[in-house]
């Protein structure tokens, strides 16, 4: 359980993620939808894991490489955005594999 400080900051920088991958999924997303599902900011606010649950497009694993390549990018963008922020928190970009897991579960359930 993080701090106060740490969940405004990681409820922020999944808004403004989420955007950013709104307005450039053609290029950066290569034409899938990116969802940001979860956001975790370390209590140094020095790193952020970036959860994205990938749908209707290419391959996640491809995705998540495009994602990857552009990350300087991506936190660049999302700096300019938090112009209140003194440090942006490095990103880190991982599949979100959760939903995948609950729908396996539900089929097994289901026999």
């Amino acid at each position: 359980m993080g701090s106060i400080r740490q969940n405004k900051i990681e409820g922020v920088i999944q808004e403004e993620l989420s955007v950013f991958f709104q307005r450039n999924a053609r290029e950066i997303c290569l034409g899938a939808m990116v969802s940001v599902t979860t956001v975790r900011v370390t209590s140094d606010l020095s790193l952020a894991r970036c959860y994205l649950s990938v749908f209707a497009g290419p391959d996640k694993q491809e995705v998540l490489a495009s994602v990857k390549e552009n990350a300087g990018k991506i936190r660049g963008e999302v700096g300019k955005r938090l112009k209140n922020m003194r440090k942006i928190p490095e990103l880190m970009f991982f599949i979100d594999d959760s939903l995948d897991y609950a729908m396996e579960i539900e089929q097994l359930l289901k026999k």
